[in-house]
Order: structure tokens, then C-alpha cells, then sequence
């Protein structure tokens, strides 16, 4: 029989996401955390985009602009359900912390021990919910020398020494043309995320997933 005319003797199975009946929390802001969970998203992971009151700094970036929001931050998080809790206020913690307990994948990338100070850290929130997936996304990892730098996407492009193999031929460093180190990250916060998910199958137990913005970079650019 021809393969566009299928035996009706044959089931059809039905279209269903490869994460449908995953949800994830997403505290991340500004590009590398958004971008991770735009991808849970896409592939049917139910994501709750979590701001604070003032909103993700990415809101301002344009323009271009629609409606008065920056195009970037829209296209960042489409198919998440925004969210806004006040974490400096004990109902809000609450509120959170309950929202965890029902959740598979969460995302952060505040600065190394913002969470913790928040009682949200890793330790406090797999005690409620061991089967949690948490994921930490930041420029140079949670432990080591330089955990507390600041880590824009410009500082790790030079750090990790991707600008010495950019630019102009009489010498002059060149920044990639779009946010390349945090875009890296997200993918393999993704990829770290998912292999977790897999392991969950067989264990019951979530993991800590801690990826860097830096040993990003240095991964993809071993042929170099």
C-alpha cells in the first residue's frame, strides 16, 4: 500500500510533545535562563515564567517594541504563563515554595547564592520535592574563584578567549554579532535538564544541574 495511504487496519498514533506533562518554574532573567525554558517550552513543558515586580530587564530591550514590550523579551518567552510573586515578602515565599512542590524542572540564574539567601536554593526546596530537577545557570559556575564576577555575554566572549579568534585581519577583536555565551548556555542547561529527566525514570530523584556560561563556551570551542 502506498506509505500516504496507510492500511486502516493500522492505528494512528496520536501527536504528542516529547515534554507534555513536564512543568518547569523559570526564575531566570535577561537571555541564557529564557532562552533554556523558550525550549522546554516549544517542546510541551508547561512553563511558568516567574518575575518580579519590576519585571525581567530584558522587558526594556528594543527597539523594536510591540505594545510597549521589547520584541526580544516576547519572542524569548512565548508559551510560558507569567507569573509575578514579591519573594521579600513571607506570603510570596510561601506561595512559592508550594508552587515547587508540584513542579519538575526549575531554572535560575541569578548570581551564585542569591537562592540560597531566599531559602530557594537546592538543599531547601529537594527536601520538599526530591524529585525536582534544578537547574543553576551563571557565568563562571556556583564554586570556584570567580563565581561572584559579573558574567555579560561581552565579559565571557573575552574570557573564555573567543574574541581572540574573531575579528579584523590587522588585529582588532570583534564581538560576536548576537549573544552567543549565553545562548550556548541555554543549550546546554537543556541538554543537562533532559539527561536529569532521564535518570528520574529510573531513580525517582531529581538532580542539581550547574552549568557555566565560561565551560560552555570552552566545550564548543575544543576544535579550535
Amino acid at each position: 500500500m502506498h506509505p500516504d495511504n496507510p492500511s486502516p487496519d493500522v492505528p494512528t498514533m496520536p501527536s504528542v510533545s516529547a515534554l507534555e506533562g513536564i512543568r518547569a518554574l523559570d526564575f531566570s532573567h535577561a537571555l541564557a535562563g529564557p532562552y533554556c525554558t523558550l525550549l522546554l517550552s516549544d517542546y510541551g513543558a508547561e512553563v511558568y515564567k516567574l518575575e518580579a515586580r519590576e519585571g525581567d530587564m530584558a522587558r526594556g530591550w528594543g527597539p523594536p517594541f510591540a505594545g510597549g514590550i521589547s520584541s526580544v523579551f516576547l519572542g524569548l518567552n512565548r508559551g510560558k504563563r507569567g507569573i509575578s510573586i514579591d519573594l521579600k515578602q513571607s506570603e510570596g515565599l510561601d506561595l512559592c515554595l508550594r508552587l515547587i512542590d508540584g513542579m519538575d524542572v526549575l531554572v535560575e540564574n541569578f548570581r551564585p547564592g542569591s537562592m540560597d539567601r531566599l531559602g530557594l536554593g537546592y538543599e531547601a526546596v529537594h527536601q520538599r520535592n526530591q524529585r525536582l530537577v534544578y537547574c543553576s545557570i551563571s557565568g563562571y559556575g556556583q564554586d570556584g574563584p570567580s563565581r561572584d564576577e559579573a558574567a555579560m555575554d561581552l565579559v565571557v566572549q573575552s574570557s573564555s578567549g573567543l574574541l581572540s579568534m574573531t575579528g579584523t585581519k590587522d588585529g582588532e577583536s570583534v564581538r560576536c554579532g548576537y549573544g552567543v555565551t549565553d545562548v550556548t548556555a541555554g543549550l546546554f542547561a537543556v541538554i543537562g535538564i533532559l539527561l536529569a529527566l532521564r535518570a528520574r525514570e529510573s531513580t525517582g530523584r531529581g538532580q542539581f544541574i550547574d552549568v557555566s556560561m565560561l565551560d560552555s563556551m570552552i566545550s564548543t570551542m575544543s576544535s579550535n
